[in-house]
């Protein structure tokens, strides 16, 4: 969601302000604003919208700073307006935060009764009147940071900066990311990487209750109980051209076009293996797997479907049971623990808020068999589970997942298979046969983005319509779920998704001419029952889009336009096929000219409940 940026440099750190929120505009936002030392206070300047404008902004101000703060905001108190944007002030200090303040209503009303004026709706200008208020009773920032924060309950990344304290930037973790970036001519803080790498590599990762006092040379960093401790520096992997456009149109165009390199890379390490290994998944996975009695798949959003895959994948080939749980659900409700559950948890980024806590549920009820898929391997998740699979899908900028979404398939597709060798259920020829079928995958999907000259020419037919329906049965319903999100996500079309057998148990109430429905149609044993669901559909006039694979014996016809895949591919068929539904989605954002990258209302890295 939200980004942060925050510099104290021995040069000017405007540009580096700018340039780093400009790199986390795939969060999603808003307003953007940035806030440096001037004469008597912090000179702050706001813009509702892009960073363009908060650009062109400073540009024509003349701004100049070497200690600033900057971020980009979306909307949870308070409607987008300049007024809710940050940093927000109190006297001589400017915040800029992330996360959400659970207490701020009561915060406020003790604030306002101090005399303190609250000039936005947002809940985190309790925050900065809040340690202004214990600059009255300290002479020390940090410290008054400190006692402030005890009094504040929820998620928060916090950049703090004071003009009475012109060498020190404050910044503090609680739930949401924050990192700090050191460099020969000062230190940086962000709440991504990807902020940071224009001026260094080497990464401090801060851990949950760190508050920092950083000098242009200097780090003071103190844990939740206030003593001094030291984080380890990490060089980061990240490149700059890989968080560039290049020759793409957008982000996700990128993103489905790298799908061939982000499957081969996650997969290298199978090529030189004779046999599958658990030590994939951990040192101390071989003898997890061998006590695990079911699985539970917790995520959120597309991470979900990738779960939801999986289940028919692992009660498939490993025959024990798999349940997947949505992960704000999941945290909220009483489950009944079983210690010989495996939990595996799916995260693009590491740090989804209702993931993360509904991890810790599962820990604090008794699970030790915890197992994280991310992408980000200096992650908090990645960070509290017993075992991990880092996907090495590179960074993914476009708010609605594509390599992030088939590299996890790709990953339960092989922890599907250890756990069918641990359990003792998968011969040595279907073992090679799998493994061969992995390492052909990336090839499978190249071929899978050729066809995306015919998948455009469908998006016309789309560009008028205000609803979809998306059908798959067995493992494919997911990827039908998944084809319609992705559809909504960036084209503000309606779709949803439901397995065929549920036609004529209500949707088939909404089928007519005006209302395409997509079908996901592998050649598997549910063909024949799919084929009789589409003649449901077209009975009742409604226009058919199949993705079909080649020897399915469906072909177009009045009311019914079918497009082959390349080739049908068994257990991994999902992965091929929602290639071709980001395809659909994609170009019919195009026709629509709708924000691709940025959807409307949306953020990357959800963070907050």
């Amino acid at each position: 969601m939200c980004g942060i940026v925050a510099a104290n440099a021995s040069v000017d750190s405007i540009d580096f302000l700018i340039s780093g929120l400009k790199q986390l505009e795939y969060r999603g936002y808003d307003s953007a604003g940035l806030a440096v030392l001037g004469e008597r206070e912090p000179q702050r300047f706001r813009a509702l919208g892009r960073v363009a404008e908060l650009e062109a902004l400073t540009q024509a101000q003349k701004a100049q700073g070497a200690l600033g703060i900057a971020h980009t905001r979306w909307a949870t108190h308070g409607v987008p307006a300049e007024r809710n944007a940050h940093p927000h002030v109190s006297g001589k200090l400017a915040l800029v935060h992330n996360g959400i303040i659970e207490n701020y209503a009561q915060l406020k009303t003790q604030l306002q009764a101090l005399g303190y004026v609250f000039t936005s709706d947002t809940d985190t200008e309790t925050v900065a009147h809040l340690i202004q208020h214990q600059l009255k009773s300290s002479s020390d920032l940090l410290m008054a940071v400190q006692v402030a924060l005890t009094q504040v309950k929820g998620a928060y990344a916090l950049a703090i900066i004071h003009q009475d304290f012109p060498d020190q930037l404050i910044v503090a973790r609680e739930g949401s990311p924050l990192m700090l970036g050191i460099a020969d001519n000062g230190i940086y803080a962000a709440s991504d990487a990807s902020a940071l790498i224009s001026v260094t590599r080497r990464l401090v990762y801060l851990e949950n209750g760190d508050i920092v006092r950083i000098q242009q040379n200097k780090l003071e960093i103190y844990d939740a109980q206030g003593k001094t401790v030291e984080r380890p520096e990490t060089l980061s992997q990240l490149s700059a051209s890989a968080v560039e456009l290049g020759p793409y149109q957008h982000f996700m165009q990128k993103e489905m076009f790298e799908q061939p390199q982000a499957l081969g890379n996650t997969l290298e390490m199978l090529s030189g293996m004779a046999q599958l290994d658990p030590g994939l998944f951990g040192a101390q996975a071989a003898d997890m797997f061998v006590q695990v009695d079911s699985v539970l798949i917790i995520a959120c959003g597309t991470s979900s479907y990738a779960g939801m895959t999986a289940k028919y994948w692992i009660e498939d080939l490993v025959g024990i049971p798999c349940s997947v749980e949505i992960a704000s659900e999941y945290r909220y409700r009483k489950t009944v623990a079983n210690p010989n559950q495996l939990v595996v948890v799916i995260s693009q980024s590491g740090e989804t808020a209702d993931t993360l806590a509904a991890l810790q549920e599962a820990k604090a009820l008794g699970h030790k068999f915890t197992l994280a898929i991310c992408n980000v391997p200096e992650s908090a998740i990645v960070r509290e589970t017993a075992l991990r699979f880092i996907t090495r899908a590179g960074p993914e900028i476009g708010v609605a997942s594509t390599k992030a979404f088939t590299t996890q398939l790709a990953t339960l597709f092989v922890l599907t298979l250890v756990l069918a060798k641990q359990h003792g259920r998968l011969c040595a020829d279907s073992e090679q046969q799998y493994l061969q079928e992995l390492l052909h995958l990336p090839l499978a999907v190249e071929k899978v983005l050729a066809l995306e000259p015919e998948i455009r020419n469908w998006s016309g037919h789309f560009a008028d319509k205000q609803h979809a329906l998306f059908l798959g049965r067995g493992y494919h319903y997911p990827i039908a779920l998944e084809g319609a999100l992705k559809l909504k996500e960036i084209s503000y079309i309606h779709a949803e998704a439901y397995p065929a057998g549920e036609l004529k148990h209500g949707p088939l109430a909404l089928v007519d001419a005006n209302m395409p429905v997509v079908i996901v149609a592998p050649n598997d044993s549910l063909l024949d029952k799919l084929k009789a669901n589409m003649q449901e559909v077209s009975a009742r006039g409604g226009v058919l889009y199949v993705f079909a694979d080649a020897d399915t014996a469906i072909d177009s016809s009045e009311g019914i336009e079918v497009l082959k895949m390349p080739e049908h591919y068994g257990l991994l068929s999902p992965v091929l096929h929602v290639v071709a539904l980001q395809l659909l989605a994609y170009h019919v954002a195009l026709v629509k000219g709708t924000d691709v990258d940025k959807p409307r209302n949306l953020a990357k890295s959800v963070t907050v409940e």
